[in-house]
């Protein structure tokens, strides 16, 4: 396989990558995937990668009157909208019994949003990790993590529909290098920590304190993930979640059939 990796953080570059052909596959949050599918993107989602753990969360300022999630009425929460950050947002909101419109958003990505937090910009931010550690180094709160909403930040591998109808074997090697790549990541994870880290410019134990926060997926767990056409699994709940979210924040007129862009076959040919 001859596979270029190309590192695009806008959520709306990738999706109009895939559309131009510009990429053939993207990786990316289910929710943000399901947002894509139901704007017409010809995809279909065929591995699993993982879920958030407790790499996802809120960050809230110290001293700012915020110790529980209904106290952020009113407060500016910097996040990225229409992305998974968004999605884990409004829910943990709809917990606590509020809404979008009780709190005042300030649009940015994820690492700008850390950004502008850490700078006491904003009242609280959604981010990731290592902003989160960093974020309680520097004194402040973590409110709430997507350890609060398991499986709810999910991320996907997504491929034009047409590679997978066309050259199905390249679908099919994709996904179980995949595969492989995760069995060794669970494996030899002292060797898999020193692999990521060159490539994020990171060092080996913050590799392995980020990857503490996450729950990867190997080919067992996506047919879990999966499941079958009798009993459909949690990838089905969570994307049937994510397109009422994006109904309902007027992004979709209407949710996708999920059925259409869920394609379980190339994990249930791969390699045992």
């Amino acid at each position: 396989m001859d596979v270029e990796l190309q590192s695009i953080e806008g959520v709306g570059d990738r999706k109009q990558s895939l559309v131009a052909n510009r990429i053939q596959a993207m990786a990316a949050s289910l929710d943000v995937s399901v947002s894509a599918a139901g704007e017409g993107v010809p995809m279909k989602f065929v591995w699993a990668f993982d879920a958030s753990n407790g790499a996802d969360g809120l960050i809230v300022k110290k001293g700012r009157g915020i110790e529980k999630v209904a106290d952020l009425k009113g407060k500016e929460i910097a996040f990225h909208r229409g992305s998974a950050s968004h999605f884990f947002l409004s829910t943990i909101l709809e917990k606590a019994g509020l809404s979008d419109a009780d709190i005042t958003a300030v649009d940015m990505k994820a690492s700008e949003a850390a950004s502008a937090f850490m700078a006491g910009k904003v009242d609280a931010a959604v981010t990731w990790e290592p902003h989160l550690t960093k974020a309680v180094a520097a004194g402040d709160i973590v409110l709430s993590t997507t350890k609060d909403t398991p499986g709810l930040i999910a991320d996907v591998l997504a491929v034009r529909e047409e590679l997978a109808q066309k050259d199905p074997q390249t679908v099919q090697a994709i996904v179980e290098a995949l595969a492989e790549a995760t069995d060794y990541l669970n494996k030899n994870p002292e060797d898999a920590n020193k692999i990521l880290a060159a490539a994020f410019k990171m060092k080996p134990e913050e590799v392995a304190a980020d990857i503490k926060t996450v729950k990867f997926y190997d080919l067992q767990g996506n047919l879990e993930f999966y499941g079958t056409k009798e009993k459909p699994g949690t990838i089905f709940e969570v994307g049937k979640r994510a397109g009422a979210f994006y109904v309902n924040q007027k992004i979709l007129p209407q949710a996708p059939d999920l059925n259409k862009f869920i394609d379980g076959t190339f994990i249930s040919k791969a390699k045992k």
